[in-house]
């Protein structure tokens, strides 16, 4: 019996060394101050309040601000074309000339008739003046008076009857020349040359002015409402005007800034959406009509936003969640709900306030109320945190 005792005492040590958990030193699972494996180092950042700006984007096309039909006002011949296809005219510029010939020869007809109808006005002013003192001696009667008159005041009405048709014949003559109504591109032509022009029944081309050039877009209702919403309760700050910046195809920015121009109250009952219109300057004509791009809304803001890295927030069983350190130094769960990216971090909606630290770096080396310990390099440098905070926050 001695001998068995004496056989155990090495077993019995073995046990106290190894202690209650499990490890060499008595220490505590995660590690702890008493020893056993030291705290995780991890990385953190801290959450501070700070304005965010916001911006959407969407799908629109290019429209020229002003499109119009060029047509003739008068019957005649085409005889030319007086300008490229496709290029830019100026205003007051020839596109189109009728042949002027037959209006010509209705000129100088009207002229011609304007002459014999002042020449008729004034014999019939002077056999009224002939007769005025006759009628006062009684020496004519009273119808002969009356009809002196009546002719002098339809001599006066003829001149200015043949004065008119004098007008619309130089007016039928100017409208020969064909001119440009703006300044813009002009499209393909679509009569050509001898062709017999029936007035303003043709359409000859049409002039597009693309400097400013309109966008319209749509932006969907059920967004709008949320918009809206967000400005009422404070949690989201709308300018007076939205700075407009536009996005090409080829995923390069349009070198000019527009502003946003209308914004109708109407949805759209096939879209379910509000159309609204976007105007850019166009100087180098870099835009043309019809072209697709993306239309991206700036200016509005988020103000006290608390933002985290992307990698900082978990999934879990009950959505979405953060580590903090606590006064303790342990790592606990924070559940949040993260609204809208803002670069490459989330814009953390509830559950986080500012001051406190979240855990960046090292989170699958714990666990909730695992003890951790703060590396001396953080996360990310504060210098850089707010300009990556400064980054628009996109839907």
């Amino acid at each position: 019996m001695r001998l068995k005792h004496i056989a155990l005492i090495p077993f019995v040590l073995l046990l106290a060394a190894c202690g209650p958990g499990g490890n060499d030193k008595g220490g505590k699972g995660h590690g702890g101050p008493e020893g056993g494996m030291p705290p995780a180092e991890v990385t953190v950042v801290t959450a501070e309040p700070q304005s965010l700006p916001v911006s959407w984007e969407y799908v629109g096309q290019t429209v020229g601000s002003r499109e119009v039909e060029v047509r003739a006002r008068v019957t005649g011949i085409l005889l030319s074309r007086n300008f490229k296809e496709g290029e830019r005219v100026k205003k007051g510029q020839s596109l189109f000339t009728i042949d002027p010939k037959p209006f010509e020869a209705a000129l100088a007809r009207a002229v011609a008739d304007v002459a014999a109808a002042a020449a008729r006005y004034e014999q019939a002013k002077r056999n009224a003046a002939r007769l005025k003192p006759l009628y006062a001696e009684k020496a004519v009667s009273q119808k002969e008076h009356d009809d002196a008159l009546s002719t002098e005041a339809i001599g006066a009405a003829d001149v200015n009857a043949a004065q008119a048709r004098l007008t619309e014949a130089k007016l039928n003559l100017a409208y020969t020349k064909v001119e440009a109504p703006l300044s813009g591109i002009t499209t393909r032509a679509l009569p050509s040359e001898g062709t017999l022009v029936s007035g303003p029944n043709v359409l000859l081309t049409s002039v597009v002015q693309v400097d400013p050039m309109w966008v319209n877009f749509g932006i969907a209702d059920n967004e709008q409402g949320r918009i809206q919403k967000g400005a009422q309760s404070g949690s989201l700050k709308l300018p007076r005007a939205f700075e407009v910046e536009l996005r090409l195809p080829d995923g390069s920015l349009y070198a000019h800034k527009g502003k946003l121009d209308v914004a109708d109250v109407r949805v759209s009952t096939q879209t379910g959406t509000r159309e609204a219109r976007a105007e850019v300057p166009n100087p180098d004509g870099a835009l043309r009509p019809g072209q697709f791009v993306r239309v991206v809304l700036k200016g509005a803001s988020i103000p006290n936003a608390v933002t985290v890295p992307q990698r900082a927030v978990l999934d879990g069983p009950q959505g979405k969640f953060v580590y903090v350190i606590d006064e303790k130094s342990t790592a606990q769960p924070r559940p949040v709900e993260a609204g809208q990216w803002a670069g490459d971090r989330w814009v953390i909606s509830s559950g986080l306030n500012g001051g406190e630290r979240v855990i960046v770096d090292g989170v699958m080396r714990i666990g909730p109320g695992a003890p951790v310990k703060v590396a001396e390099k953080p996360a990310e440098k504060q210098v850089a945190e707010k300009p990556a905070a400064q980054k628009e926050a996109k839907k």
